[in-house]
């Protein structure tokens, strides 16, 4: 799909490359060639190209066809000198008009190339009262080295749940920032938080109490990974790859798959760890799961409140790259009812006790205090999290708190290896997929480690 070809042709280090792609359209349809010579790092944003023209043709193998002649507009830009493909035997509409829409995403990169006059442009991104992610432009003077340089801006909170009508302005306050690999260049992403009018953080802002109980803890120095699984969706709500109203063999060659039939949306997987990484996110992998069209990316190690910053980005980068392929993401737990895998985000947690010599008491001390506290951990960990933890499919019910080492049944799982070393991390398995990372680490460490006064993190809604 020519669309991946951006991220997967930008470097680490920003530096042009070449490229030469054949784009396999279909299983009937012919192969598309594509040679591309690149000025600058934002390789594919930037092509000149256009479909010209199509036309019906004979009839193909019994079917309708259709030829598209794909050519380089006139006055092309230098750095996009030659862009050539062939004419492609497309066997259905669906075909030529992904085509289509290819070429008029690409056509409309030119604008994204313009000179932004030293202007820079800021992202800002927040999370809404459904859990959601929102996000507006704000174009400034200059570029910026940290956040505290962005000034504070506003939204409509009406419009996100998250105020009412008549007092509808809810203020959103940079946290971090971090480089756009969707506009490249001096262009950021900001992280925010949202604060009401009166100066109290929003309801929804659940990242200023885990900030203030991480920062209170900080001298044992926690890290955390979360494992994000997700489930990809077509136009229709379901799962890419999937029989249309029908469903797959069963689990069992698609985790950590490889081959057509096992994977689907390898492209968009590959496109959004690439994306994360030019933005500066700690991903630390990505490997389809079991389910057929779920996949995973991991977040951490992280120390302290910075891992649901990334988290959070990195969700917002999935989105935006699933958005121009065409597809949903989803995180709800429980995707598709039945015999198959839910999803969920498994928290991986390690303080500085529990990394010295004989840490396995630290972990396992940890492990009793989650245990006393597992119905106020459930009410943050997700919502409809109860048809995922029913104690299959590789989970614990969730009534039911237990931990064991490498027991992935269990509510906390510790690895062999930990367990051998004496000393490493746990991993609860308990969060939901669509949990909030800030919740998850909060109230983590508001069990281990003590509350404060005047917060209280298992709460479900303030």
């Amino acid at each position: 799909m020519p669309k991946v070809l951006k991220y997967l042709t930008v470097s680490m280090e920003g530096e042009p490359e070449n490229l030469a792609c054949r784009d396999q359209l279909s299983d009937t349809a012919g192969l598309c060639s594509l040679h591309l010579e690149r000025e600058h790092m934002q390789s594919f944003y930037q092509a000149e190209y256009r479909v010209a023209r199509s036309r019906m043709t004979k009839e193909h193998d019994g079917s309708t066809s259709r030829k598209l002649d794909h050519r380089p507009r006139s006055g092309c830009n230098n750095g996009f000198r030659k862009v050539i493909m062939s004419i492609v035997t497309l066997t259905n509409r669906k075909q030529s008009q992904q085509l289509i829409n290819n070429g008029l995403f690409l056509d409309l990169m030119k604008y994204m190339k313009l000179d932004q006059k030293g202007a820079v442009l800021a992202e800002y991104i927040w999370i809404d009262g459904t859990n959601g992610v929102r996000t507006k432009t704000k174009t400034l003077k200059k570029p910026v080295k940290d956040y505290t340089e962005l000034p504070e801006w506003n939204f409509d909170g009406s419009s996100t749940g998250q105020a009412p009508s008549d007092n509808s302005d809810v203020y959103i306050r940079p946290v971090a920032i971090f480089p756009d690999p969707f506009r490249g260049g001096d262009n950021i992403l900001v992280m925010t938080e949202t604060w009401d009018p009166d100066g109290s953080p929003n309801k929804f802002n659940y990242r200023h109490e885990c900030e203030r109980l991480m920062e209170a803890n900080a001298k044992h120095e926690p890290w955390f990974g979360l494992e994000q699984e997700y489930t990809i969706l077509d136009a229709d709500g379901w799962p890419y790859g999937w029989p249309k109203g029908g469903y797959p063999a069963p689990q069992g060659p698609y985790y950590c798959g490889v081959g057509t039939g096992k994977v689907f949306c390898r492209d968009i997987v590959e496109a959004h760890y690439k994306a994360c990484l030019y933005a500066g996110l700690q991903i630390s992998g990505v490997n389809a799961e079991v389910m057929p069209s779920q996949w995973e990316f991991q977040i951490g190690p992280c120390e302290g409140i910075s891992l649901g910053d990334h988290l959070w980005v990195a969700r917002y980068l999935l989105y935006r790259v699933a958005e121009e392929f065409g597809a949903k993401i989803t995180i709800e737990p429980k995707p598709i009812k039945g015999n198959w895998n839910g999803t969920g985000l498994h928290t991986n947690v390690s303080t500085r006790e529990m990394r010295e010599e004989k840490g396995m008491k630290a972990i396992e001390d940890a492990c009793k205090k989650l245990g006393e506290r597992n119905e106020e951990h459930i009410l943050v960990y997700g919502e409809g999290n109860a048809e995922r933890m029913t104690g299959e499919h590789e989970t614990a019910s969730i009534d039911k708190f237990s931990y064991g080492v490498a027991d992935r049944g269990a509510s906390i799982r510790i690895p062999r290896q930990c367990a051998q070393e004496g000393k490493g991390y746990f991993e609860d398995r308990r969060p939901a997929s669509n949990a909030c990372p800030y919740r998850i680490t909060g109230i983590i460490m508001e069990t281990i480690f003590g509350g404060m006064e005047g917060l209280d993190l298992s709460k479900a809604e303030k």
